[in-house]
């Protein structure tokens, strides 16, 4: 009927109940007004869609909230991060809370990643990107040789630049290899960092399978994906794959997530070697002190 006041959006609920315990989704009075536009210009038939700012506010402190209120649960005084189960029902909690989710911002969240680490790790430092960047590059060409020499690469004489991208990542984890060993249904360890998808395979039902919720690195013929638990955060080219390390970092950082154990020495040397950011004491296990003790011995420092 014509003037009609249309209906009422019913508000989805801000609470996660679960078994145990119960989460609930971050807001603010921003993300509220761009939540309150977005339904506003549904009305008109327009789109309304998250910065990529406020999506990686929303998903950071999100994130941050349900790690608090697990590490707070005296049933799960061990846990220290939400399993793939509860992720999978926030994240579908979220997109029925902030449906412009749905709608994804123009460009590529690659172009934005970086500036998240750099906000974490050295905000007044307007170089620190690019300076990450070098060291990355250094850091690569030093562990060619290294790992040449360790017997566990070869000359990457005929390799094009996206095969010795997935190589490095493949073969880091055994560099620095980490006391604890993968999940059996994982494989090698280096499946905790990058997965190569085989042309039949599909992303979706091996995110599924995967027995980890940490970030990896889904690589198919087209793009590359960054997932975490059974859900999709960013896709990007693979022009930056070489890069994909760092990527990975950023949502370590972001999320204030545990490092996986069984890449937990190769990632805390990224840590300490590319982002120079320092590393605690408690997290200075033998197995880093190690690796860090022959990495430095090869490299002449």
């Amino acid at each position: 009927m014509k003037g009609a006041t249309p209906k009422k959006q019913a508000t989805p609920k801000k609470v996660l109940q679960l078994p145990s315990p119960e989460y609930v989704i971050y807001t603010d009075t921003e993300l509220e007004q761009v939540r309150k536009h977005y339904f506003e210009m549904k009305h008109i038939g327009r789109k309304c869609i998250l910065s990529k700012e406020l999506r990686c506010r929303l998903m950071r402190n999100t994130m941050t909230n349900m790690v608090s209120i697990l590490r707070a649960t005296v049933e799960a005084e061990d846990v220290r991060y939400p399993s793939k189960e509860e992720i999978t029902a926030m994240a579908k909690r979220l997109v029925e809370y902030y449906p412009m989710l749905q709608d994804k911002p123009g460009g590529s969240k690659h172009s934005w990643v970086l500036g998240e680490l750099c906000r974490i790790v050295s905000k007044d430092n307007t170089a620190y990107i690019k300076e990450v960047k070098e060291r990355w590059d250094t850091f690569q060409s030093q562990a060619v040789f290294y790992g040449i020499m360790k017997k566990m690469m070869k000359p990457p004489m005929t390799f094009n630049t996206e095969e010795q991208a997935i190589n490095m990542l493949k073969t880091l984890p055994a560099m620095f290899p980490s006391a604890v060993a993968p999940p059996k249904k994982l494989g090698r360890e280096s499946e905790a960092l990058l997965h190569v998808l085989m042309p039949s395979e599909d992303p979706n039902t091996y995110l599924q399978r995967r027995p980890l919720s940490c970030p990896v690195l889904i690589v198919d013929k087209e793009n590359c994906m960054v997932a975490i638990g059974t859900t999709p955060v960013a896709t990007f080219p693979k022009n930056p794959l070489h890069e994909g390390a760092l990527y990975l970092m950023v949502y370590y950082y972001a999320l204030h997530m545990t490092y996986q154990k069984c890449i937990s020495t190769l990632l805390s040397v990224l840590q300490t070697e590319v982002l120079q950011d320092e590393i605690h004491e408690r997290d200075t296990t033998s197995s880093y002190r190690k690796a860090m003790a022959e990495w430095k011995k090869c490299i002449g420092e």
